[in-house]
């Protein structure tokens, strides 16, 4: 950034700080306040961070502060200051920007605040800058718990700080090319610690026990000084080079020479005699090139090794987000002296500092006194440390803190943790990945260390490494860890040392378990097995042991009995109805639908010999019911009696479950068939080696091992055997070799056998000549193992390819049985047959009747859906019931609400108001009408405030209109209690019963009231509607919600009339579902035929008039038979409106009221239509008369619900 473009304030701030003249720093006296002005505006600036770049690029750190910092520490507000700018400017660029940014002009920001963050750490490889630092944590160290201050415990805590984020800024790759044992900037930074004497410091730190507030920042300072060491290199500095180093050497040194040598030998058979013009042209046979003919050559002989179709074109370019993670840590050997100086540091913390500090920080960690994600560095210091002790001098008593099977659990939950958030959180994946690395690296150490244990001298230390091993293998889920980690092995997000780190840590586990099970003879282990519980219900329910139908001829048999009991109980005056209940008051079941559960029950007695129970059932049902004389009438004699209970003993009537079975069904009852309960069952058995080997042998595994192998040349010897012994395990130990008969791993087989090095790859040229062996030893009995190269492949495959294609057909399967065409025939026609059929379930109804092999509801559903026939699944779903229960508080405060409110107009408004446990409209209702306090459901309705004289009989057109309204207000308080009521109920619940009384006649009545008031072309744009509805379905085929939608402005101001909303939700055309939808819609389950007779409900009266054929010829003046049940109807509704208003007035008389009640026609939300038969059964019931017909026939009807349709 151009000096120029600064901030003219903060220009003239940084001024004022003072002046640097030579070696010597002179601060202007407001040096103090033009610090703390700084930090003003470090604290405001702006998401680009530019107050922070600015004073970057003025160096005002290198300038000023560091002046400041080392020739005036004396004063102390002054130092304070300073620090606290500097712990700011210092902060890591992540922290600033939360995050490395994609934007471009925000990376640019970030890299540049970056390289400014570099410059300040080359400025602070200064000895003098540590030195102050140093002194002065010294110093406040030096105080004791009762004389340090606030300020010094703040002040101690913003040097850590500092030193912190000093050490954190990384290095600059570009500009600081040095080779190993050179120091960088990150080492002269290290020397200068170690001069200045902060090393001491911060082993003292650790190792105090008073200052174990500060652990979590020594073991973040101690992460970042080994950032870039190997601890075993570090362990042997300064002791001379070992046996192993040595062969390593030789060997790299072996293999360079042998490419060396191969390359020669290349190049001198590259040179020909003559001319290489005249090297001449060869036809490649069996080689096509881009035609039909063989591919011409046109070089030497000696360059067809090398040909390949691929040379010359372009790479096919990798997408960002599919290409491979990067490395990002590089280990590199720093300057001797600094190395020296490292290990003799990590040996003094060992014996001093490891264990306290590493059980201070799991203490914060578990009780969650750290910051997020500080684990990490718990786990890298478990790594580095325990890895070096194991490396140096291998003691275990330095290391006992973590050497334990808890430390192995902390680290398993973290590693599972891990690998959970980077599977769901996919943005920071990279970070969980990197996370999930240091992890793996601890828990890696961990069983290195326990290897090493089972070495050594000590027969205690042999047997605490035996108890932690026999610990760790016996839990499952230290077992099955790595295969979670090998199936889900993202190269995007995780680097190839993660994959080398994984290889490495699963051969060690294996090559540790099997020496452990060789040793043991039998090891058992814990198992966990995830059991799904299946509670299948069975399509025909059994019949019960106690509800055995009986014959004709036993019930013969039964009644004499029966009868003499029922006749001395007829006789019997203290036979009380209190002790029987003839219906259930819990269930769901409304009182007034539980007649036949009693019949039932009743029935139950008489057969189970209880004739009394019987007897009291039947005039308690009576009671409850005495409307239809289903029970017998209120007079019936003791003889009808018997004669009725005869009739019901013989009556073959379905035996139901009892009450409490039911309801426990209905609560189980879940979504499929097959309800499945996950329970996890803990178990111990014998553990097999090979068993447990077999849970490699996967291509995701294999897939893992053979990425890590293709970078063979740049792999360490120990990595390579790693990978060939798991092969060899898969190949040779589980006689799997097709496995590995792969055409990638095949081409990678040929690129080492070619290799000139290839000599340095004994073991790879060994495997890899074993495996192709196998291979044609197999293409040679089956021809198709060639094919069978280009696909990765499974356990069952491979013994198909071995012992023969089928062979593994004839076990069992746990594949549900396929469908032949017979039965997707029978299951499409059964699925078409019962799906408009209203009151039953569609999919029970198929099982019933499907005579194939057993099915579950599961599979049922999912068939339909895949040959079409259903949406979704979400179409055969069912919800469950909701019980409400009233407490005796409740009842009483509803009670009290009723009698308070009952003169006002709106008594169930108020009540819902003020009620303290809320209930729905519905549920309020049928409280008050149980208790008592409302005879119907009527009294509860808005009250209209203009009363009409009861004497007055209003004309035609007046009586329509006020039907029309009243109709409309009784019709909106009803939907609002049954839209609640529905709510609650299960949705494949059996429809309710409509009301006697004809549909048509609110239809037609609010089509006259809107044809009166100027709806007619609105009604008449209806109708069509609903005519090219119905065409468009026959036509199609198939039938979906359509919108009505107004493209005229009185079509629209119909739509907002209340009256036609009524109209439309009479006709069963359905509101908008949600706010998503704008028009009302024609429900996708209306048929052609209903669409008409919709449409004919709305003609016109001038259109039935020019509809009517002519004069009938055997009475002309007489009315037709529709006419006169058009009047008929027209007449009740007339007197249903009289006796209404008469009621208002108190002029009802008894008789009247019952007249009333059969007249009455409440508006419903379901509707029954009639149907096409209607006119013919009409005339039909006109003749009967005449023709002397014995019964009437019973209208068909339609019945249309106006349900919610998710389309």
């Amino acid at each position: 950034m151009d000096l120029f473009m600064m901030n003219c304030e903060l220009l003239a701030t940084c001024s004022t700080l003072g002046y640097l003249e030579g070696d010597t720093y002179h601060k202007e006296p407001d040096c103090l306040e033009s610090v703390k002005d700084l930090i003003r505006y470090l604290r405001h600036e702006d998401e680009t961070r530019d107050v922070r770049q600015q004073l970057g690029a003025a160096q005002i750190l290198q300038s000023d502060l560091l002046p400041i910092l080392t020739q005036h520490s004396q004063d102390k507000p002054l130092f304070d200051a300073v620090i606290r700018l500097m712990v700011n400017l210092t902060q890591p660029a992540l922290l600033c920007f939360g995050s490395v940014p994609k934007e471009p002009s925000f990376r640019h920001h970030f890299l540049q605040v970056l390289a400014y963050l570099q410059a300040y750490k080359e400025a602070f490889a200064s000895e003098k800058a540590f030195g102050v630092l140093s002194e002065t944590l010294y110093e406040l160290l030096q105080l004791g718990w009762e004389e340090r201050q606030e300020e010094d415990n703040l002040l101690i805590e913003r040097i850590l700080l500092l030193v912190r984020n000093i050490l954190h800024v990384p290095a600059n790759l570009d500009q600081d090319k040095r080779i190993d044992d050179d120091a960088s900037v990150h080492d002269q930074l290290l020397w200068v610690i170690h001069l200045s004497g902060l090393d001491d410091l911060l082993l003292f730190l650790a190792s105090s026990s008073a200052e174990q507030q500060w652990s979590l920042h020594v073991l973040e300072i101690i992460s970042l000084m080994f950032r870039d060491q190997n601890p075993e290199q570090l362990a042997g500095v300064g002791q001379g080079r070992i046996a192993q180093e040595r062969s390593t050497d030789v060997a790299e040194l072996e293999m360079l020479r042998q490419r060396e040598m191969a390359e020669r030998k290349t190049r001198a058979l590259q040179r020909g005699n003559r001319h290489s013009r005249f090297g001449g042209s060869y036809v490649v046979q069996g080689l096509k090139s881009i035609g039909e003919r063989d591919l011409i050559f046109h070089k030497g002989l000696h360059n067809l090794r090398n040909y390949s179709s691929d040379l010359g074109k372009q790479p096919r370019r990798v997408p960002k987000r599919r290409q491979a993670a990067q490395e990002l840590s590089i280990q590199r050997r720093s300057a001797l002296n600094v190395r020296l100086f490292l290990r003799d540091f990590c040996s003094e913390f060992l014996e001093n500092c490891y264990n306290r500090l590493m059980g201070l920080v799991k203490d914060n960690l578990l009780h969650e006194k750290a910051q997020q994600h500080d684990e990490t560095y718990y786990m890298w210091a478990l790594a580095f440390f325990m890895a070096f002790n194991r490396a140096a001098s291998f003691r275990p008593g330095l290391v006992s803190e973590t050497l334990s099977v808890r430390t192995f659990h902390f680290i398993e939950q973290n590693l599972t943790n891990y690998y959970e958030m980077m599977l769901t959180d996919r943005k920071e994946a990279a970070s969980w990945a990197r996370r999930m690395h240091l992890a793996l690296k601890a828990y890696q150490e961990l069983l290195a260390t326990v290897n090493e244990m089972d070495i050594s001298p000590d027969e205690a230390v042999r047997e605490s490494g035996r108890i932690i091993k026999n610990n760790v293998f016996y839990v499952m889920e230290y077992r099955e860890l790595f295969l979670a980690l090998f199936r889900k092995f993202d190269e995007r997000f995780q680097p190839r040392s993660f994959l080398r780190d994984l290889v490495e840590t699963t051969h060690l586990f294996l090559k540790m378990l099997e020496r452990f099970c060789r040793s043991r003879g039998n090891l058992v282990v814990q198992n966990k097995r995830k059991k799904r519980k299946k509670k299948k219900k069975a399509l025909e329910q059994p019949v019960a042991a106690g509800n055995t139908p009986y014959s004709p001829e036993e019930l013969e048999a039964v009644w004499p009995s029966l009868a003499e009991q029922l006749q001395c109980c007829v006789q019997d005056p203290g036979l009380t109805l209190d002790s029987m209940v003839p219906f259930d008051a819990a269930s769901e079941v409304p009182v007034e639908e539980q007649q036949a559960e009693a019949v039932v029950r009743i029935q139950d007695c008489l057969l189970a010999g209880q004739a009394p129970q019987a007897l009291t059932l039947l005039r308690s049902a009576r009671e409850v019911w005495p409307e239809g004389d289903v029970f017998g009438s209120q007079d019936i004699s003791p003889v009808e009696e018997i004669q009725l209970l005869k009739q019901i003993l013989h009556a073959p009537l379905p035996q139901e479950q009892g009450t409490e079975e039911r309801g426990a069904e209905e609560e189980d009852e879940e979504e499929d068939e097959e309800e499945e309960l996950q329970v996890v069952q803990v178990s111990e058995k014998e553990f097999n080696f090979l068993d447990y080997l077999k849970r490699f042998a996967s291509s995701a595994v294999i897939r893992a091992y053979v990425l890590l192998l293709r970078s063979y040349q740049q792999n360490s010897a120990h990595t390579n055997h790693c990978v060939v012994k798991m092969l060899h395990r898969l190949a040779r130990d589980l006689k799997m070799e097709a496995l590995l008969f792969q055409l990638s791993l095949f081409c990678l087989f040929n690129r080492l056998l070619s290799d000139s090095a290839a000599g340095a790859y004994k073991e790879l040229v060994t495997f890899a000549k074993y495996i192709l062996g196998k291979f044609f030893a197999l293409a040679a009995v089956n021809q198709k193992a060639f094919v069978e190269l280009l696909f990765w492949k499974n356990t069952s495959v491979v013994r198909e390819m071995t012992e023969g294609y089928g062979s593994v057909d004839g076990g069992s399967s746990r594949k549900p049985p396929m469908w032949s065409p017979e039965e997707e025939a029978q299951l499409q026609e059964l699925y078409l047959a019962h799906k408009d059929v209203e009151g039953q379930d569609v999919v029970d109804t198929i099982l019933a009747h499907l005579n194939t092999v057993p099915r579950t509801r599961r599979q049922v559903i999912h068939h339909l859906v895949r040959l079409g026939l259903a949406n979704s699944v979400k179409d055969f779903q069912r919800k469950g019931t909701q019980i409400v229960l009233w407490t005796e508080d409740q009842e009483l405060e509803l009670q009290r609400l009723f009698e308070e409110f009952q003169d006002s107009d709106d008594v169930l408004g108020h009540i819902m108001k003020n009620i303290t446990a809320k209930r729905s409209r519905a549920r309020i209702v049928d409280k008050l009408l149980a208790l008592g306090l409302v005879a119907e459901r009527r009294e509860l309705y808005k009250k209209r405030r203009k009363k009409l004289a009861p004497s007055s009989l209003p004309n035609e057109e007046a009586s329509l209109k006020d039907i029309c309204q009243e109709g409309l207000e009784e019709e909106e308080n009803l939907s609002e209690e049954e839209n609640e009521e529905d709510e609650e109920k299960e949705e494949g619940s059996e429809a309710e019963q409509a009301p006697q009384g004809s549909s048509f006649l609110s239809t037609e009545k609010l089509g006259q009231c809107l044809h009166q008031e100027g709806f007619s072309a609105q009604l008449l744009w209806l109708q069509n509607c609903l005519l090219r509805a119905a065409g468009d379905r026959e036509e199609d085929g198939c039938s979906q919600a359509i919108p009505l939608v107004p493209l005229t402005e009185e079509n629209e101001e119909a739509m907002e009339s209340k009256q036609f909303q009524q109209l439309l939700h009479k006709l069963g055309v359905r509101p908008p579902a949600s706010e998503q939808e704008t028009f009302w819609r024609i429900p996708a389950k209306l048929s052609p035929i209903q669409l008409r007779r919709l449409a004919a409900s709305l003609r016109q009266p001038e259109e039935e008039e020019e509809l009517q054929p002519g004069p009938d010829p055997k009475g002309s003046g007489e009315p037709g038979p529709e006419e006169e049940h058009q009047k008929e109807h027209r007449a009740q509704a007339l007197m249903a409106l009289s006796l209404a208003r008469k009621k208002k007035a108190g002029l009802v008389s008894p008789e009247e009221e019952g007249g009333e009640e059969q007249l009455k026609v409440a508006p419903r939300k379901r509707q029954l239509l009639d149907s096409d038969e209607e006119q013919e059964e009409d005339e039909g019931r006109n003749k009967a008369p005449e023709l002397g017909a014995p019964g009437i026939q019973k209208k068909k009807r339609f019945q249309i619900e106006d349900e919610d349709e998710n389309d």
